[in-house]
C-alpha cells in the first residue's frame, strides 16, 4: 500500500509545485504548470480516503466532516511544508497538496521590480498582491514580511489559512495565526488584531466584505496591512473591493480606500519559452494623487494610462512587464499575445523581436 509521504517526496524529487490526489486516476503533478501523472497504479477512492485521513487531527477531522472541505498545513520532518485543501469530488474523498519552500525568497529572486520594495518602507496603508491561484501571491507575500521583519524593530501579526510560510523572528516579532487553530475566522481575527499592538498586519486572503471592512479600516488607523485579491490585474482589484459592497455603502468604502490603499501588485507565471520553469510578469500600481482622485470619482479606466506615465514613482504595465520578458527571450510571441491587455501594441513588439528597450514608446 502505497503512503502520502512517498507521494510528497516524489513531488519534491520533481520539483513540483502541486500533487493531486484523485479517485480513479494515478497521482498527478503540476510541473511548470503541466500537470503529469505519477507512472504508477491509478488510486482507488478508498485508498485516498485512507491516506488523507492518515495525516489529519481528530479535530481536522471533525471539521472535514462538518464542512465538507478542509484547508490545512502539513509539516512532514525532513521533507518539508505542505498547503493542502481535502474536499470530495462525487462523493469520494480527495485532496490536493502544494509545496512550500522552507527558505522564504527574495523579492529579486522572484522577479520583482526594485521599486516593489518600497511596499517595505511603508509605515501604514495598505499593499494588495494579486493574480489568480497559482500565481504566486502568497510567496511574494511571505517575501515583503521577511524583508519588513529585517528592517525594521516592530510587531507583525499575520492571519492566514492555514499558515504557509513560517517565519523567524528577525527585528521584528512575527506572531502567526492560523483560521480555524487560533482564531475562529478572518473577521474575527481582525476585530481584535488592534489591541495586539500590531505594526504591520498580513490578511492572508480578503475573501469577504467584513475581511475587506475591517483591513482596509486598519490600514486607514495607522498601520501597514498586507493583503491578497483574486483578481488578473491592478486596476481590477480597486473595482472587485468595491464591488464587494451594497450600493449605499459604496460612497463610504470609496473614500476609506481612496485613502488607505499604497500599492498593488498583480502578478502571472508565465511558461518560460525554453522549458525550463516559469517566469514573473508582473503590473504595479503606485497610489499617487491621481490614482486616488480616479478611485474617489469611480473613474477606473483611468487608472491603466495613470500607470503607464507613472514610470517615475514605480509603475508598471502588465504589458511593459510582457515586453521586456519576450525582448530578453523569458517568454514566447504567443505567450506575450495571451496575456497581453493591448494585443494591437503586443503584435508590433512581436514583429520586432530584436529590440531590447523602449518596445511601447
Amino acid at each position: 500500500m502505497r503512503d502520502l509521504v512517498s507521494l510528497l517526496s516524489t513531488a519534491v524529487e520533481r520539483r513540483a509545485s502541486d500533487l493531486h490526489m484523485v479517485a480513479g486516476v494515478p497521482p498527478m503533478l503540476r510541473i511548470h504548470g503541466e500537470l503529469i501523472p505519477i507512472e504508477v497504479p491509478p488510486i482507488s477512492a478508498e485508498e485516498a480516503r485512507n491516506l488523507l485521513l492518515a495525516v489529519l487531527s481528530d479535530n481536522q477531522r471533525a471539521r472535514l466532516e462538518e464542512d465538507w472541505e478542509l484547508d490545512f498545513a502539513l509539516q512532514i520532518d525532513g521533507l518539508g511544508r505542505f498547503r493542502a485543501n481535502a474536499h470530495y469530488n462525487r462523493g469520494a474523498l480527495e485532496a490536493a497538496f502544494r509545496f512550500i519552500p522552507e527558505v522564504i525568497p527574495d523579492l529579486a529572486s522572484l522577479g520583482h521590480r526594485p521599486s516593489i520594495e518600497r511596499a517595505c518602507e511603508l509605515e501604514r496603508g495598505l499593499v494588495l498582491v494579486t493574480g489568480i491561484t497559482g500565481s504566486g501571491k502568497t510567496t511574494t507575500l511571505a517575501s515583503l514580511v521577511k524583508r519588513i521583519s529585517e528592517r525594521r524593530a516592530g510587531v507583525i501579526v499575520t492571519i492566514e489559512d492555514p499558515i504557509e510560510f513560517v517565519f523567524p523572528h528577525a527585528r521584528s516579532v512575527v506572531k502567526q495565526r492560523e483560521v480555524g487553530a487560533d482564531t475562529h475566522s478572518f473577521p474575527a481575527a481582525l476585530r481584535h488584531v488592534l489591541r495586539q499592538d500590531p505594526d504591520v498586519i498580513l490578511v492572508g486572503e480578503m475573501r469577504d466584505l467584513e475581511t475587506m471592512r475591517a483591513a482596509i479600516t486598519a490600514a486607514e488607523t495607522g498601520h501597514l496591512v498586507l493583503g491578497t485579491l483574486h483578481t488578473i490585474d491592478a486596476p481590477k482589484a480597486v473595482d472587485r473591493i468595491v464591488d464587494a459592497f451594497p450600493g449605499d455603502q459604496q460612497p463610504q468604502i470609496i473614500a476609506q480606500l481612496a485613502n488607505a490603499l499604497e500599492m498593488v501588485i498583480s502578478q502571472r507565471l508565465l511558461p518560460r519559452e525554453d522549458g525550463t520553469g516559469r517566469v514573473l510578469a508582473s503590473e504595479t500600481l503606485v497610489a499617487n494623487n491621481a490614482v486616488r482622485a480616479c478611485i474617489r470619482d469611480r473613474r477606473y479606466e483611468q487608472l491603466v494610462g495613470l500607470i503607464e506615465i507613472g514610470t517615475r514613482e514605480g509603475m508598471n504595465t502588465i504589458d511593459e512587464s510582457l515586453a521586456e520578458l519576450y525582448a530578453q527571450r523569458f517568454i514566447s510571441k504567443e505567450e506575450a499575445l495571451r496575456n497581453a491587455r493591448d494585443l494591437v501594441r503586443m503584435e508590433a513588439l512581436a514583429r520586432e523581436p530584436e529590440r531590447k528597450r523602449g518596445l511601447f514608446g
